[in-house]
């Protein structure tokens, strides 16, 4: 019994920074997608802090409730913010933009998660009390999240942000048969996972990333 209410509050104090980091997250696409002549994610009511218009039951719910019942890092995904390239000033080139704004903008709170968990622990000094080390639990694991959301994001498939940032990136003639990859990159995505290719690769950057940070 014990152990489920840690579980339950541990689950209840890591939502919060979830939560932030995928909103955040899909609302800088929207946003950056807005600015560079796409207003598709505005028309369809997602530029909204509201969380409700944003969770996808599993990526925002279960998948970080079971990670966290694994004791594996955190993270998930939220609603895909709705982007028509086509309506983009320059396709191409704001695609990359676009899609570089939902890693840029977890890297960014990562940093400010950190600063403010050195200052709080700096003001606290060596006997910190019940609220100090209560936010530095949230700050911290949303220094994880956060940094985990961005490094994974940028892997460089289709449909992930580095898959788009590729695309945006390579010659027409490379672009459109790496863009044919996205109809079957949930399953390569699910595969390169169970075989630890993706966490081989982004476990270093991840772990220095927060080393940095903390």
């Amino acid at each position: 019994m014990r152990g489920i209410v840690a579980f339950l509050v541990a689950a209840a104090l890591q939502a919060m920074p979830v939560i932030a980091a995928i909103v955040l997250h899909e609302l800088s696409h929207g946003y950056v997608a807005r600015a560079l002549g796409d207003d598709t994610a505005a028309r369809a009511g997602r530029l909204t802090l509201n969380p409700l218009a944003h969770i996808d039951l599993f990526g925002t719910v279960i998948l970080p409730g079971l990670l966290l019942y694994l004791g594996l890092p955190v993270f998930g995904y939220a609603k895909p913010v709705p982007v028509d390239f086509r309506r983009l000033r320059n396709p191409r080139r704001d695609m990359v933009k676009v899609a570089a704004a939902g890693p840029l903008t977890n890297f960014v709170l990562a940093a400010a998660s950190g600063a403010a968990l050195r200052m709080a622990m700096a003001a606290a000094g060596p006997d910190p009390g019940g609220l100090i080390l209560l936010c530095a639990y949230i700050l911290e694991a949303s220094v994880t999240v956060n940094v985990v959301l961005a490094v994974f994001n940028l892997f460089p498939l289709p449909p992930l942000d580095g898959g788009r940032v590729v695309a945006g990136l390579l010659p027409a003639t490379l672009a459109r048969p790496f863009v044919r990859i996205e109809r079957y990159g949930f399953l390569v995505l699910l595969l390169l996972l169970y075989a630890g290719v993706i966490d081989r690769v982004t476990g270093p950057l991840i772990d220095a990333l927060r080393r940095a940070l903390l």
